[in-house]
């Protein structure tokens, strides 16, 4: 029997993650990225790796530069294009460069190094054309200009910003002053600004070339009533950089554009704007790029399309979208939109690539397994590509299923423990190599199964309800920070529920919450633990609720709402939604909900008095999506007037954990290290009666 990396946090952080893939244009070749952690355990570094497409040989790295290479992708020619940053003598931290190693081989080329990096590169299928995206300072006309207008501020050590617009900070970025711009990359290194003056337009750079090099099509921001933004898309020329608005709806955000392998289609998403009464709905859209006429693809698909691609043949479209806790992939027709699954596990897919011969490849994953690559023949059949090792999980996942008071199917995911000592489960529903095993939990049709298979040590075990955040989202990803297999390897029971508001169930599952957050999400959630708790090998008496984001949010509203819990940790949390609605990194999106009827309604602060559970805050500094002053609020409150202040002492059964340097997630390897330290010693000392200090680096 192995031990599990999950049963020590040092071997956990250690692990590698896999992320992207990219094929050469021919099929011929095919890359992703993995990150490892550095030698001082302080940050990952990522390295391009080449991979098997025939799913033979091991893979094998191909950069192993100091600070890492990521963003790789291959030009018509079959060169590998990537983005790195590479210190000299004279900068330690210089932008992030273009690079190119040549499909002959040899050392890798220096390509293009703008003052301020490179954030995104595109190629075409056919045509030797490159595009990048790359900011600029507002006031530079060229690359030269931004050089020493950025060289101005470094040595005035000036940071301030002058906004004339909105928003003005991003999860956890301070926008402006700088715009970012495409560029098209000339044969002879030289950077071409097809986008003059963009304003805020691609903030987030999203854009496809056409496969002859002639043109781009951009998701384009441009502005809205009420300090808002909307999406089209923008055809840019590659020539001339001529551009223009080629679909547009005021009543809609356009994204995602992919451009077909004939060049004479872009498919693309539309999520409507949503209204106090109404949620959003995402469906799938194609444009005719000779006409110009376009419309939806699968009117009376009831899925949300996450992403979108084509066929090497261009024959139909490959889309994922959430599904009752997956993530298939489906093939969808170019012109009668029909739908087809084309994956049948209990797997979520991503970074989907038609390749030739209607092959396919991709990044798959779930709570039973980290991403890692696949190939999916004609046939269906679905083979792991080798990359890195799969770990060995110390439980069982398997999924159970609630009814509400309505009638409403909820189902969760529910991590088992597979005893002390986090010791790998040899009835596991997939090996440490990778491969589904026949004796799943979870049958191939995605059936719940009734023999668990969980062998009966350490039970009853306690329970963790792990709310996800969103809210508009799913438990169907593998998650490095928010990972089950830590606490299983603890002894504790997790469940993942997908309550009212969460993707995958149809619009009327997510219709149900919209606007009534601590409704039915709250009653689907204490449906999800009594089916739980209802089951011998749960210890209904030692309970916990753990959410992050929107999933704090719960967990905050569970707190005033029932003491079933011993204890309640809650993540970067909306706590006060008047304060929270208008100091968030994009207020319009929220106001669309969050009206004062539905704020005043639905804020959790107004149940303070009735919190009795002792609990844990978390919250980053740099975090504005849910900005600290929603922590410090609920510190305050929980101290001064809960059902369990603070003592005139000032000693409290509550903790504040803070991290001054950190944002919505917590990403730094050793500050993920002491979240799970704190969280584990808060856990045992309320649920499991345990007393266990608290990691002396917190001084």
């Amino acid at each position: 029997m192995t031990t599990s990396p999950f049963g020590d946090l040092d071997a956990y952080l250690a692990l590698p993650r896999i992320s992207g893939l990219a094929m050469s244009p021919d099929g011929s070749r095919l890359v992703t990225t993995v990150a490892e952690l550095n030698a001082a355990k302080t940050e990952y570094v990522t390295a391009v790796w080449e991979l098997d497409p025939t799913g033979v040989n091991p893979g094998r790295r191909l950069t192993r530069g100091a600070k890492g290479e990521s963003s790789p992708t291959f030009t018509s020619a079959g060169d590998l294009l990537f983005t790195a940053v590479r210190p000299t003598e004279d900068d330690d931290t210089p932008p992030a460069a273009l690079w190119r190693l040549s499909a002959a081989g040899g050392e890798a080329v220096l390509l293009a190094q703008p003052p301020a990096g490179i954030a995104a590169v595109r190629t075409a299928r056919t045509a030797p054309a490159v595009v990048v995206a790359a900011a600029l300072l507002p006031s530079a006309e060229t690359l030269d200009d931004d050089q020493r207008l950025r060289k101005v501020r470094k040595d005035n050590k000036i940071t301030a910003i002058l906004h004339a617009g909105y928003p003005v900070r991003h999860w956890d970025k301070d926008l402006g002053p700088d715009q970012t711009h495409l560029f098209s990359l000339g044969d002879d290194g030289v950077l071409s600004d097809l986008t003059h003056r963009p304003g805020s337009a691609l903030a987030e750079p999203d854009f496809t070339l056409s496969p002859d090099g002639r043109f781009a099509i951009a998701t384009w921001r441009v502005a809205a009533p009420h300090a808002a933004l909307r999406s089209v898309l923008m055809r840019i020329d590659l020539q001339t950089g001529e551009r223009a608005v080629i679909a547009e709806d005021p009543g809609a955000d356009l994204e995602n554009p992919s451009i077909s392998p004939d060049g004479t289609s872009v498919a693309f998403t539309r999520e409507t704007v949503s209204t106090p009464q109404q949620a959003p709905r995402i469906t799938l859209c194609r444009m005719n790029l000779q006409s110009g006429e376009w419309g939806e693809l699968g009117a009376d698909w009831d899925r949300w399309p996450a992403s979108v691609t084509w066929q090497h043949d261009g024959a139909a479209l490959l889309v994922t979208a959430d599904d009752n806790g997956r993530c298939p992939i489906f093939r969808v027709g170019r012109e009668d939109g029909e739908v087809t699954r084309l994956t049948d596990d209990d797997f979520s897919y991503t970074n989907v690539i038609g390749a030739p011969g209607g092959v396919i490849y991709a990044l798959r994953t779930s709570y039973a397994a980290p991403p890692h690559p696949v190939r999916i023949d004609p046939s269906g059949a679905v083979a792991i590509v080798p990359c890195v090792d799969l770990p060995a999980l110390p439980g069982e996942l398997t999924e159970i299923v609630a009814t509400t008071a309505d009638g409403t199917r909820v189902r969760s995911w529910l991590v088992l423990p597979g005893g002390p000592g986090g010791q790998e489960r040899s009835d596991s529903g997939i090996d440490p190599g990778g491969q589904e095993r026949s004796d799943s939990g979870i049958d191939p049709g995605g059936q719940e199964r009734s023999d668990l298979g969980t062998d009966p040590g350490g039970f009853p075990a306690p329970l963790l309800l792990w709310i996800h955040g969103g809210p508009l989202n799913s438990w169907n990803v593998w998650s490095w920070r928010w990972n089950p297999w830590l606490m299983a390897a603890r002894g504790y029971a997790v469940l993942l529920p997908d309550p009212a508001l969460s993707t995958g169930y149809g619009q009327q599952f997510i219709q149900r919450g919209w606007g009534a957050w601590g409704g039915a999400p709250y009653e689907d959630l204490m449906a999800a633990v009594d089916a739980a708790v209802a089951d011998p090998r749960i210890d209904g008496t030692r309970t916990a609720a753990m959410g992050g984001s929107f999933g704090g949010y719960m967990a905050n509203w569970v707190a005033g709402h029932t003491d079933r819990f011993r204890a309640i940790v809650t993540h970067a949390s909306l706590w006060a939604l008047d304060q929270f609605g208008a100091t968030t990194d994009g207020a319009y999106y929220w106001a669309r909900e969050m009206t004062p009827a539905m704020a005043q309604a639905n804020s959790p602060h107004r149940f303070v008095g009735a919190i009795n559970t002792p609990m844990l805050v978390i919250h980053g500094d740099k975090d504005y999506r849910v900005p600290i002053g929603e922590a410090l609020r609920l510190w305050y409150e929980l101290l001064t007037a809960s059902k369990l202040p603070a003592a005139d002492d000032g000693t409290s059964p509550h903790r504040f954990l803070y991290f001054p340097a950190e944002n919505h997630w917590v990403l730094a390897p050793q500050h993920a290290k002491l979240w799970y330290q704190v969280v584990t010693a808060f856990l045992a000392e309320h649920v499991l009666d345990e007393r266990v200090e608290f990691p002396e680096a917190l001084g």
